[in-house]
């Protein structure tokens, strides 16, 4: 529990969940250091706003730098090598999320995470990075460590409150999309494992659900990357596709907020699809709705609806993969330890953080949670976990390379495209046909 990368962003996760809560009940905040950029005008403003809190940055950069390396000494990386790559990875992060609090960003969909992955990928695929910079690039560390902050924000009482409906609908689309995509990549000649991989990116929280579906079924290391690679793709052309055919038909917004949590295969470029869309509201004709009933309804299909099937496919298809899918084709006998290593534990620290905070939470009233619980320790938590995931995707690009899924062949693009082309049916027909009503009355 020590030498496992899974369970040190545990440990990470809920320490800062704790530090936030204890420092509540004593009265502080961690949000002098749990810092984001301010909405800005002028390069002028940012400019003066960043060397007004510099303080406060360079706080936030020790902060990460001590907790992300005494993990990297436990695990036996170059401390000093990640050091030196992750203060690099801060500061264009920092850069990154400044340009995504521009009060044009939303017009140009400039949303972080989807401008961090793709000046990731430009810089990959143009420019050979040094080797001692590979040090900083851990992937799963930052995602796992900011799925577990994205639980404090998740409490079990709002997952319940999605209703039937939300979760019913995101239950079709994980199962047929993941059934669409594994079928097609062993049809087609796939391992096994690669294909549950690629399934789960398709089916679930594209990125985070390749990386933790990679660990559960022993995939080969090239696997996950790929199947990344091919989330990455798709979830740019769909930030682009789902809002202007939504356009084109004229839904309302909750309803094609509901389309685009179904469909997309990121939550970032999700949420940038969602805020596109409800723009439109009050401005294109025809369209109707709240502009914040797309991101309501895409936040309840996608992040509450979909992400958490993360734990579920997790949790099955390492049961399989161990009893079913081994190397020499034969079945074996169910080995509790081995499905209990494979099991990603960072789902278990999701879940533990969501819990912590319900039951906080418990404790208050509506105006006591929106006036002390939500802007002393939800709020800051939440802007962590921007920061993680934020400087996941900027490594998720820095790390891929596209020559990397050419050498794949067209099999895993053909299999994940299949899928696609299901979701995007499936989708449509869930969210504008069959639970239109329910939808079209969010927000």
């Amino acid at each position: 529990m020590i030498a496992n990368e899974d369970w040190w962003s545990v440990w990470i996760g809920l320490g800062l969940v704790a530090a936030a809560i204890v420092i509540h009940t004593l009265g502080g905040s961690i949000k002098w250091i749990a810092i984001a950029p301010q909405k800005w005008t002028t390069i002028g403003e940012a400019a003066s706003y960043l060397l007004n809190n510099a303080t406060r940055y360079l706080a936030l950069l020790v902060l990460w730098s001590v907790v992300f390396g005494i993990g990297a000494k436990a695990l036996g990386w170059r401390v000093g090598n990640f050091l030196a790559a992750f203060a690099i990875l801060f500061a264009v992060t920092l850069l990154i999320y400044t340009l995504g609090t521009w009060d044009q960003a939303s017009r140009y969909n400039l949303e972080p995470p989807l401008v961090a992955l793709v000046l990731g990928l430009l810089v990959a695929n143009l420019v050979q990075l040094p080797q001692w910079f590979q040090a900083g690039l851990r992937v799963e560390f930052y995602i796992k460590t900011g799925i577990v902050l994205l639980g404090a924000g998740l409490p079990f009482a709002l997952i319940l409150w999605a209703g039937p409906v939300a979760m019913a609908q995101a239950a079709i689309v994980s199962l047929v999309t993941f059934s669409v995509i594994y079928f097609l990549a062993v049809r087609l000649g796939l391992d096994r494992r690669f294909a549950a991989v690629l399934g789960a990116g398709g089916a679930v929280c594209g990125v985070s659900a390749s990386i933790a579906i990679s660990g559960a079924v022993g995939a080969k290391k090239e696997d996950a990357p790929i199947a990344i690679t091919l989330v990455i793709l798709w979830a740019i052309v769909m930030i682009f596709v789902l809002p202007l055919v939504s356009r084109e038909l004229a839904l309302p917004t909750g309803v094609a907020g509901a389309w685009i949590g179904t469909s997309e295969f990121a939550d970032a470029a999700g949420f940038a699809a969602a805020q596109t869309y409800g723009g439109y509201a009050g401005t294109v004709a025809g369209i109707t709705g709240s502009p914040d009933a797309a991101v309501q309804a895409f936040t309840l299909m996608k992040v509450i609806g979909r992400d958490v099937w993360i734990g579920v496919w997790a949790l099955v298809l390492s049961i399989i993969a161990t009893t079913r899918w081994e190397s020499n084709g034969t079945n074996s006998r169910v080995d509790a330890l081995v499905i209990w290593r494979r099991f990603p534990k960072f789902v278990l620290g999701f879940l533990i953080a969501s819990t912590v905070v319900s039951l906080l939470a418990a404790g208050y009233s509506y105006d006591q949670y929106k006036k002390l619980l939500q802007p002393d320790v939800v709020a800051p938590l939440q802007v962590l976990r921007t920061w993680a995931f934020t400087i996941c995707f900027l490594s998720i690009g820095l790390s891929t390379r596209l020559r990397d899924l050419a050498s794949a062949g067209a099999r895993p693009f053909y299999a994940f495209a299949g899928g696609v082309a299901v979701n995007l049916v499936l989708g449509y027909l869930l969210s504008v046909v069959v639970f239109a009503k329910f939808w079209s009355g969010i927000g």
